[in-house]
């Protein structure tokens, strides 16, 4: 697993991007799926850095701060385009 973990933490974020920039141009329907698939790989990637916390300390709190901002803005498309 460990020597996945890079591939996976960058297929997550491009799915992220990608799923933001989605969401900004067509609506949070089209943007809800790749985001939603992004962070369950980034949940994925956390979940096992957690068990290892004292290694992955600072990368753990970067992910922590990324997937809020992603809710977050995920959740400011939902609300304003009703």
């Amino acid at each position: 697993m460990r020597k996945y973990l890079r591939e996976i933490e960058v297929s997550g974020l491009i799915l992220l991007i990608i799923g933001i920039v989605c969401s900004f141009v067509w609506g949070a329907q089209f943007g809800m799926w790749p985001c939603g698939i992004g962070l369950l790989l980034l949940l994925v990637i956390f979940l096992y850095k957690a068990f290892h916390w004292k290694e992955y300390e600072r990368e753990n709190k970067q992910y922590i701060m990324i997937i809020l901002l992603t809710i977050a803005i995920l959740l400011f498309q939902m609300i304003t385009r009703r």
